[in-house]
This record gives C-alpha cells, sequence and structure tokens, in this order.
C-alpha cells in the first residue's frame, strides 16, 4: 500500500477490493434486438442500465413479440431514439408493419440485470477459444471491460463487484455467449474510464 492510501502496483485499494480492470465501453439497447449505442456513462437502476431494452419490437397485427432469433436483420438496426422514426425504420427493413412497445415492467433483460464481458474473453473467442456452448459473436453485453493481469470474469461468479458508483452481485456465465451476468445490489453512477473492483 502506497504511504498516501491509494492503490499500490498490485492493484489493492484498502476500501474498495482488488482493481481487477475498467469500463472500457457501455452499450445501451434502446430497443431489445435492436442493435446498441455506445454512451460515455450511464445510471445503474436497480433494473438495469437506464433506458436498457425499454421498448420492444411487436407485430403491428397479432402484438408478438418480433425477437432477434427469429428476425436476424434486427441486430442491424441502430435505433435513434425517436420511437417514430424507428418503428418506420424497423417497418422498412422487415417488410411488414411493426410497432415499437414500452418494455412492461421495466427493461426486457434476458437473464440478469447487467451483463459484462471483457475485451480478453473477446479476443480469446476470435482466436477460436469459445467456452463450450457458447458464441463468438457478439455478445450484446452492456460493459465491455479490460482486464488486468491474466483475470478471467467466469472466476467471479458469486462475487461482488464494484463499478463506478454501482455495486453488482455476479450471478452466473450466460449458456450462450460471452461474459457474465449480473444483479444490481447498489444502484449508481457508471463512466467508461472507471475501475472494477472485485469485493467479497
Amino acid at each position: 500500500m502506497s504511504d498516501d492510501g491509494g492503490t499500490d502496483v498490485a492493484g489493492r485499494h484498502e476500501a474498495g477490493g482488488d482493481v481487477v480492470g475498467v469500463v472500457e465501453q457501455i452499450s445501451v439497447y434502446p430497443v431489445k434486438s435492436l442493435a446498441g449505442r455506445t454512451v460515455a456513462a450511464v445510471e445503474v437502476e436497480d433494473a438495469g442500465l437506464r433506458g436498457d431494452r425499454a421498448y420492444t419490437v411487436v407485430d403491428a397485427d397479432s402484438g408478438e413479440r418480433v425477437t432477434l432469433k427469429t428476425t436476424p436483420q434486427l441486430h442491424a438496426i441502430v435505433p435513434t431514439g425517436d420511437t417514430e422514426a424507428d418503428t418506420t425504420t424497423v417497418t422498412g427493413v422487415l417488410g411488414r408493419p411493426v410497432r415499437l412497445a414500452p418494455s412492461a415492467g421495466g427493461p426486457q433483460v434476458d437473464a440478469a440485470a447487467v451483463h459484462l464481458v471483457s475485451r480478453e474473453a473477446i479476443d480469446r473467442a476470435a482466436a477460436g477459444d469459445v467456452p463450450e456452448g457458447c458464441s463468438a459473436d457478439d455478445p450484446r453485453a452492456n460493459l465491455l471491460l479490460h482486464l488486468t493481469g491474466a483475470g478471467d470474469e467466469r472466476g467471479w461468479v458469486g462475487r461482488r463487484l464494484q463499478v463506478g458508483a454501482a455495486e453488482l452481485q455476479v450471478v452466473r456465465t450466460p449458456k450462450h455467449c460471452l461474459g457474465v451476468y449480473a444483479e444490481v445490489r447498489t444502484p449508481g453512477r457508471v463512466a467508461a474510464g472507471d475501475a472494477v473492483r472485485l469485493l467479497g
């Protein structure tokens, strides 16, 4: 520990646990199944990132959800935040009428409030080291991290993380993509460049 009580060369912080990385990029997906938008900072709320998966695409006639699994071309559409304009764009791409419906009960996340993935996991996957059952495709994670040392986020399951002002509980690894899922223990602001600390 340095004399001023800061972080020593090993990355251990006196009050905040081990520094295991930094936030490289933050992505919010305003419309579920559409492309994400990169933001410099975001408020992480109990249910996830503010504005994340706030809308879903539904068929204008049947009211059924239109998902990435059945309609992969959604992945390439970048939402503008203008619901009317985005509806027009999605309708044009799909060639059938759809509407954007507000997500009932909060963000329509698949498994947990926050999806984190490390740059290192993506690089390993690109080199052919893909965990069994996972896809090396874009993991569509909220927080892209750059890890220090030889870290691997899969070892964080069951642990707590301090990311910016938010505290997360890592709950499990995804079944079909890279990274880890986490629930929010303490809401707070997270910005690109914030330290990621592994707590108890």
